[in-house]
């Protein structure tokens, strides 16, 4: 306003030739009290629906949050699982060696066993 009014007036200290009018005055209107309650109810109505809004986006956010989080869990759930069930064969087969190496080492024991005892009555009758 000060700037503006710098620039408005003459140069050179020169007066004005008109009265400059008061632009507050120019601006500055009167509202009813009606107008105002109306004017305070709209705002009132713009602000609950942009609360409700942002309720809404944010309760959509939280969901999507916990529809990730809850993704990511089963994810991990189910790679635990493959692991288990990788380890459990891996248990399986070891259980399978395990059987076929004892029931060898059983055969070439009893095998052996007799074997060393034919050869030693053979060798005691002789």
């Amino acid at each position: 306003m000060i700037l503006m009014s710098f620039l408005m007036s003459p140069v050179f200290g020169e007066q004005p030739m008109e009265q400059q009018s008061n632009s507050i005055d120019e601006l500055t209107r009167y509202y009813s009290d009606l107008e105002i309650d109306l004017l305070i109810e709209e705002i009132r109505e713009a602000a609950h629906e942009a609360i409700e809004q942002a309720a809404g986006e944010a309760a959509r956010a939280a969901f999507l949050a916990s529809l990730e989080r809850e993704a990511a869990a089963i994810r991990e759930a189910q790679r635990w699982r493959q692991e288990a069930e990788m380890r459990q064969q891996a248990l399986v087969e070891l259980k399978k060696a395990g059987r076929k190496n004892t029931f060898l080492a059983v055969a070439i024991g009893i095998f052996g066993g007799l074997a060393l005892g034919i050869s030693g009555t053979q060798a005691i009758r002789n």
